[in-house]
């Protein structure tokens, strides 16, 4: 490689290289700006307020509050960049709030850190960053940014302290955000980020990693959705698989797929005296659907709005004729929670767009509205959001 390029992999000097760091006020992003100010780059700090600055002075424990932001701001001011907070409360509300609650009012299970850094953050922030003049776009995410040495393609890989791998909440990366964005702290593992905090001086060395999504106060999510939407404590049935009524829920908004604890019917068994599960949420009927846990498995997951990274290739495939196939499949590991391990499966893309998970042995508990995230090794090639769940055994499972 040219020993003129960068570490941001520019051919200029790092005085010359502008780079906008997103600041959420935490270890992780202060450690990257003050890092790359450290080596000399031309380094601008932002900050997005997401939400209403009232309420968020008052919240500890999550990214975008107003501790928060003021931390960012020191951090900043102490180390000597430019530091701006921008407003972006309407463009979080309409792209990450009214989905959050829309899903749970339909029955889904949102993921709404997934949604924040596909809009607000890697859509309308790197908007910000090109129009600021950057060269490219630095977070504190672990994950890793790797050229492929045979094809020059740049991929998404997996961080290399699997414990803090953020890869599940950014599989909607696109290509173009990939090729703009860099992740300094994917190499490292979190010992290694807290002790440049402290080498480099940071107030915010000893902070907490955050826990909570930022807009729900203790994790009350019903509590925010309650706010947001009439009707979502409406009252109706728990129902049985076998079709008996169990008692009566307080919002189809309380209770997601897998959900063992708080059923409210008085702590009642299946007939072998195994506990219940949510196995399915109706919102058309206003029913919440109980069984025992071997309901729960399930082989076959369909996933839509589908992102893959740089693999369009991988598949398509040649057919005799000469054109290409309207689909192909591909042996894959996948992840299908925030906190699962990833396993063996089988992805088949469709011609539609839309993608069919097979996996090697059921799993519980998926959710629709999460997300399935797959990867060849340690690169992310993508992944799409769960729309359907079935049992092979049973075709008619939801």
């Amino acid at each position: 490689m040219n020993s003129l390029v960068n570490s941001m992999g520019f051919d200029k000097p790092e005085s010359k290289t502008r780079v906008v760091v997103a600041m959420s006020g935490g270890v992780d992003s202060s450690v990257t700006a003050a890092l790359l100010h450290e080596q000399g780059y031309d380094v601008v700090g932002v900050t997005l307020q997401l939400y209403d600055h009232g309420q968020a002075i008052d919240r500890k424990g999550a990214c975008c509050a107003g501790q928060d932001i003021y931390d960012a701001k020191r951090v900043a001011e102490e180390k000597g960049f430019p530091h701006y907070v921008l407003n972006y409360e309407d463009n979080f509300r309409q792209s990450v709030m009214d989905d959050f609650a829309d899903s749970y009012m339909q029955g889904r299970t949102p993921i709404p850190c997934v949604r924040c850094n596909q809009t607000v953050k890697f859509r309308d922030l790197l908007k910000v960053a090109h129009d600021l003049g950057a060269d490219c776009m630095a977070t504190g995410h672990y994950i890793q940014r790797v050229i492929n040495p045979n094809t020059g393609m740049v991929e998404l890989h997996r961080a290399v302290d699997h414990s803090k791998d953020q890869s599940y909440f950014l599989f909607a990366t696109t290509q173009e955000q990939l090729d703009f964005l860099r992740f300094p702290l994917g190499g490292w593992t979190k010992d290694i980020t807290r002790e440049h905090a402290e080498r480099l001086g940071l107030l915010v060395c000893d902070k907490p990693d955050s826990q909570d999504i930022c807009f729900v106060p203790n994790g009350d999510y019903a509590s925010i959705v309650k706010k947001m939407r009439e009707g979502a404590e409406n009252s109706g049935n728990i129902v049985h698989l076998d079709g008996r009524i169990m008692g009566e829920h307080r919002g189809v908004i309380h209770y997601t797929i897998g959900q063992r604890k708080g059923l409210g019917i008085g702590g009642g068994n299946n007939d072998d005296n195994s506990p219940f599960y949510v196995v399915r949420v109706d919102p058309t009927k206003n029913e919440v659907i109980i069984g025992p846990k071997e309901a729960l498995a399930r082989d076959i997951v369909t996933i839509h709005d589908c992102n893959w990274l740089g693999c369009g290739n991988l598949f398509r495939s040649d057919t005799p004729t000469g054109g290409v196939a309207s689909e192909t499949s591909k042996r894959i590991q996948v992840k299908l929670r925030s906190v699962s391990q990833a396993a063996p499966a089988t992805l088949t893309i469709n011609a539609d767009g839309t993608a069919i998970i097979t996996l090697d042995t059921p799993q519980y508990g998926i959710a629709p509205g999460q997300a399935a995230v797959c990867y060849e090794e340690e690169r992310v090639i993508g992944g799409g959001w769960i729309t359907k769940t079935q049992n092979s055994e049973i075709p008619l499972a939801a």
